[in-house]
């Protein structure tokens, strides 16, 4: 009988240490209606070997943020983070954004991890209802992976995932194509398809097509062995291909090389090399397959000026994948694209060649936007989200008035494009009008309410015993929080809630950076996210049961306030 006595009390104990525990997040003064940011996002981790994989269990009714989930290794060397296309969102404040409403699993491949390496993993979240939680940071410990760790076969596919770049390899021969027709490579296609025959020109169509294919094969091949190479060489240095600096510098260089497309100055290998490259290729017999193998290869080493923008380009793209057979299929199809004008000119002769023109020029420059896309996708990642559409808008708007430029040289059947070209430039245009416009204009529309700034819990004990009898509202504020801007548009701007607050000590705490200091004042006033305003009465104390968890409209916010001074 004592012994069960014993065990009920023990139990009962328990239960008073649950329910207290409880208490402390659950409490009048923590009254929301929310979960604490682990139930909402229920973060875990697994790993096998040099496969790693990261899940977060959301809860129905919450989502995550496809662009705040970072991961950065301590002693290891991981592939770029390849995360999974989200549901696409959109609000008011921080426009398109993509976010994961149903649990995520996140596979990462392991390249190298000393002993004691780790995985720093960043992100946040918000509830539909309205309610964001501060970024969240987990530290994931990993198992050592020796640097010559090959994966389970099972595993190859994770492998292969990289993060999404710019274009697909089939936009090489697009592109390949494209090249063929800039004013330094079209012209050359008569001579080429010359050499190619050996002045003779009694073929059969399938000669003739045998020949053409031949040398672009082998054109293909210098091409294929460089993607092979650099694809290669990206495995190594993936890692230093997201270090800013780095991104910062190929932007400039790719700035540069855009420059050269729009004719500031040219490209090319010295000319004492392309001479002897030349002559190397002009003693190759023409009409034989193994002698214009040998043509198509050596011509795949003389890049003329036009062809090494885009080829530069490419390559980047190759390295960033880190895959052998996309690097050499990509660039296979790009000089492929190169050399389809070449089989038509060789097969049917100079007929079906456009004329030359200024026309030529203007295929150039066009390359000259492709190229720019690079150092835009670049930076983005450095100068983040906002910056990033400014960036683009800006890309659009200079694109759209060169071809509206373009199309005014034109009679007067162009007028419906020059309509176009002129819409498309005003409508991309808007991401800068915002910037320019949209700041002021808010910061003249909506009348701030004149808070007091507090970044502490010792600054607010002190500011809350300077109340002088009056109730204070403390309203916890982050850029990241959207209902918190909500509520300066469209709440705190309303005269009868500025009439209401009128009487009252108006506190508030930007967490924005989300640092110890703000972490501690959060944990210090027990606040699960936001937004939250928290209200004190005279004597300093949290009035119970009036914290504002989540948005409220102007009228409901009055009603607040009203309930809380009977």
């Amino acid at each position: 009988m004592a012994a069960r006595l014993s065990r009920l009390m023990g139990l009962c104990l328990a239960l008073l240490f649950c329910f207290s525990a409880q208490a402390n997040i659950f409490s009048p003064h923590n009254n929301s209606r929310f979960v604490p940011v682990d139930q909402a996002f229920g973060f875990d981790f697994s790993q096998q070997g040099n496969q790693l994989t990261l899940s977060w269990k959301v809860k129905d009714g919450y989502y995550l943020y496809r662009q705040q989930i970072h991961v950065t290794p301590q002693k290891a060397q991981m592939a770029p983070l390849a995360l999974p296309s989200g549901q696409p969102h959109e609000d008011e404040f921080f426009g398109k954004s993509e976010i994961y409403p149903q649990d995520l699993q996140v596979p990462i491949t392991l390249h190298q991890a000393e002993s004691g390496a780790t995985l720093t993993v960043t992100y946040q979240g918000c509830a539909a209802a309205g309610f964001c939680y501060p970024p969240e940071t987990r530290s994931v410990p990993l198992t050592p992976v020796a640097a010559n760790h090959d994966a389970p076969a099972v595993n190859a596919q994770p492998a292969q995932q990289r993060t999404p770049l710019p274009f697909s390899p089939l936009w090489a021969l697009l592109i390949g194509i494209g090249v063929a027709f800039t004013p330094c490579v079209l012209p050359m296609y008569p001579l080429i398809s010359s050499i190619i025959l050996g002045g003779q020109r009694r073929y059969s169509a399938g000669r003739l097509f045998a020949l053409a294919m031949v040398y672009v094969q082998g054109m293909a091949l210098t091409y294929t062995v460089l993607g092979m190479v650099v694809a290669a060489a990206g495995l190594r240095f993936q890692a230093a291909l997201q270090h800013p600096y780095v991104l910062i510098g190929l932007s400039v260089l790719f700035m540069v090389l855009a420059l050269s497309m729009f004719g500031l100055f040219s490209l090319q290998l010295p000319s004492r090399l392309q001479t002897r490259l030349t002559l190397w290729s002009n003693r190759q017999q023409g009409g034989s397959l193994p002698g214009v193998f040998m043509m198509g290869a050596l011509a795949g080493l003389i890049c003329s000026p036009c062809t090494t923008a885009p080829l530069s380009a490419i390559l980047l793209y190759i390295a960033q994948s880190g895959n052998l057979w996309a690097g050499a299929g990509t660039l296979w199809l790009y000089a492929f694209g190169m050399g389809l004008p070449l089989i038509a000119v060789t097969m049917f002769g100079n007929k079906l060649l456009p004329k030359s023109g200024p026309w030529m020029q203007s295929v150039k420059e066009g390359f000259g936007f492709v190229i720019l896309a690079l150092p835009v996708f670049l930076l983005e990642r450095v100068v983040g989200d906002v910056w990033g559409l400014r960036l683009w808008s800006l890309l659009g708007v200079a694109l759209f008035a060169w071809a509206f430029s373009l199309s005014l040289r034109a009679n007067g059947k162009w007028r419906i494009l020059q309509i176009v070209m002129l819409a498309a430039a005003l409508v991309v245009a808007r991401p800068l009008q915002d910037w320019a416009f949209g700041s002021s204009v808010t910061a003249q529309s909506v009348a701030h309410l004149p808070f007091k700034t507090v970044a502490s819990s010792e600054q607010l004990d002190s500011a809350l015993q300077q109340a002088q009898g009056r109730i204070t509202m403390v309203d916890l504020y982050a850029d990241w929080c959207v209902a918190c801007k909500e509520f300066e548009k469209y709440t705190f701007s309303d005269e009868a809630v500025r009439a209401d607050l009128s009487q009252v000590q108006l506190l508030q705490a930007n967490v924005t950076a989300n640092n110890a200091q703000d972490n501690a004042l959060l944990q210090h006033l027990q606040v699960l996210g936001l937004p939250t305003i928290l209200f004190f009465d005279a004597q300093g104390k949290e009035i119970p049961d009036s914290r504002i968890t989540g948005f409220l409209s102007a009228a409901d916010f009055r009603a607040h306030l009203h309930n809380l001074s009977r």
